[in-house]
C-alpha cells in the first residue's frame, strides 16, 4: 500500500514538473516576442529621430532656388536631404534615412525659401509619387 502511494506521489511530481516546464517555455517565447517588438520599435524611433533631425538641418541650409533638384548628405547621421523645386514658387524638402522619408513643403517668396509651419508630412504630399523620391 505504501509503495502505491509513493508511485502516485512521484507521478504527481513529474506531472507538475512537465506542466511547469511547458508554462516556462510559453513565458519564454512570449518574452522573446516582446523583446523583438521593443527592439523593432526602438529602431523605428531612432530612425524617426534621425529623419526629423536631418529635416531640420536641411531646412536651415542655404539652398539655391535656381536648381530643380539638389541634395546634401547629413553626415552626422548618414541621411540624405534634397530640395526639389516643383514650380516657380513651390518647393519640397525631402529627408531620407534607412528606408524612411519625411517631406516638408515650402514656398519661394521674394527669392527666399520659407517652409510652411504645418507643411511637414510622413507620407508623400504630392499626387506624383516620383517627385517625392530621392534622386
Amino acid at each position: 500500500m505504501n509503495r502505491e502511494r509513493g508511485v502516485s506521489s512521484l507521478g504527481m511530481v513529474l506531472l507538475l514538473l512537465v506542466l511547469g516546464s511547458l508554462l516556462l517555455q510559453g513565458v519564454n517565447r512570449q518574452e522573446a516576442s516582446f523583446a523583438s517588438r521593443v527592439a523593432t520599435q526602438s529602431q523605428a524611433l531612432q530612425r524617426q529621430a534621425v529623419l526629423q533631425s536631418a529635416m531640420e538641418w536641411g531646412r536651415m541650409q542655404p539652398w539655391s532656388i535656381q536648381q530643380a533638384v539638389q541634395c546634401r548628405r547629413y553626415i552626422t547621421q548618414d541621411a540624405v536631404v534634397c530640395l526639389r523645386l516643383l514650380s516657380i514658387n513651390f518647393v519640397l524638402l525631402i529627408a531620407h534615412h534607412e528606408g524612411g522619408s519625411l517631406w516638408r513643403q515650402g514656398i519661394v517668396s521674394e527669392g527666399n525659401l520659407e517652409f510652411l509651419a504645418h507643411g511637414w508630412s510622413d507620407f508623400c504630399p504630392l499626387k506624383d509619387q516620383a517627385l517625392c523620391q530621392i534622386p
